[in-house]
């Protein structure tokens, strides 16, 4: 029999005579040219090997393991903090997730990150503090000899000493308990969006027909970094919090500002406020996933697709759509235009045409850039019978 895992994990482990075996931090690389049909082969890791583990590997690699379980370290976390769970999001911040892992962080009341070489304690405090208030609960050798629970603000996580941790508790106080629900994990994506007009006040923004259409485009999700930049009423990005994305807003205007935090209460999502413009704050900001521009015009777009998100929207004038298609182009982006009017028939009230320009690209492989000379926007015309209105801006 081979038995293979991790020094900590096999130090006391009571072995027949003759088990050979070896200590590694990667058992995967240690059965490497192991005949697994001539020999038993027992691997030890921590806590349920089919959650976030080794099970998938294995499987992926042709084995056909026999998992025993012990009890998840997600669950040790909960109890030792002694919160519910079930409502709680469960992340890996391993194998380079840390970033999504943090948005995660941003935008949810509780979250357990599952920690790595390089993804712990420090570096999450690092990205949160101090903009996103939280606390910690970080959970060390959970179930082993040297467990540590320890309670910390993320300024004190990024200077202590930490010994290997599992699991970190990312906790907003005001919401750690939660509600009672029907099924495990967060608050799911809403069952409508778009959501009418007067759900925002009576500033400026988006139609939400329009609206519909630029956050099919957005795609917002767990784990994205969302820039809502000068929409008017917050509206876009209080709808991309609404499916669990982390949402910064950014606005020049004082009484816009306002406008958005009043709308975020009343919603009650997540959702960080910047004053100032896009091009002078972009470079204080977590890096974006995607951005929605209500207005800003060539420059700004100039600025957020030089960030390199996946996927940029803006509202644009006749005078400027061609201009950020090739910005959008020279980016590496794969850009698209289109005008859309809207009309409600009950009561009759007619939309203004509204041009929505979006790009899309893949953030490590620029898009194979083509040529769009004498490109036409498609157009999605009015019912027939109503009357063509020039463009504008939303």
């Amino acid at each position: 029999m081979l038995v293979v895992g991790e020094a900590r994990l096999l130090e006391g482990l009571p072995l027949a005579p003759g088990v050979r075996t070896v200590a590694t931090e990667d058992p995967l690389e240690a059965l490497q040219g192991v005949d697994v049909a001539e020999q038993d082969v027992v691997v030890v890791v921590d806590g349920d090997p089919g959650y976030f583990g080794i099970v998938r590997e294995l499987l992926e690699q042709g084995h056909a393991p026999e998992a025993v379980p012990a009890t998840p370290l997600v669950a040790r976390a909960f109890a030792q903090a002694g919160l519910p769970w079930e409502d709680a999001l469960v992340v890996s911040a391993r194998d380079g997730h840390l970033r999504q892992a943090v948005n995660a962080c941003r935008a949810h009341p509780k979250v357990a990150v599952l920690t790595g070489p390089g993804a712990g304690p420090a570096e999450l405090a690092r990205a949160l503090f101090p903009v996103t208030p939280r606390s910690f609960v970080v959970c060390e050798d959970l179930g082993g000899p040297r467990e540590r629970v320890v309670y910390v603000r993320p300024a004190e996580a990024t200077t202590r000493p930490w010994n290997e941790p599992d699991v970190v508790l990312v906790l907003d106080n005001r919401h750690a308990l939660g509600e009672t629900g029907w099924v495990s994990g967060p608050v799911r994506a809403p069952g409508g969006w778009a959501l009418p007009g007067d759900a925002f006040g009576d500033g400026p923004g988006l139609r939400p027909e329009v609206r519909a259409f630029v956050l099919a485009k957005l795609g917002p999700g767990i784990g994205d970094m969302v820039w809502d930049v000068e929409s008017g009423d917050g509206s876009v990005g209080i709808e991309c919090a609404r499916f669990g994305a982390a949402v910064v807003a950014v606005d020049r205007d004082y009484t816009a500002c306002e406008r958005v935090r009043q709308n975020v209460r009343l919603h009650g999502v997540k959702v960080a406020m910047a004053s100032g413009d896009v091009r002078s704050t972009a470079g204080h900001l977590p890096r974006p996933d995607a951005v929605f521009l209500g207005q800003g015009g060539p420059e700004a777009v100039k600025v957020c697709a030089a960030l390199g998100p996946a996927r940029l929207v803006a509202v644009a004038t006749p005078a400027d759509v061609h201009v950020i298609l090739d910005i959008l182009d020279e980016q590496g982006f794969t850009p698209d235009a289109v005008q859309l009017q809207a009309d409600r028939v009950t009561p009759p009230e007619p939309g203004d045409p509204v041009i929505v320009v979006w790009g899309e690209r893949d953030p490590l492989t620029p898009a194979r850039r083509t040529s769009r000379t004498s490109r036409p926007i498609e157009t999605i015309p009015a019912p027939p019978g109503e009357p063509d209105v020039p463009p504008r801006t939303a």
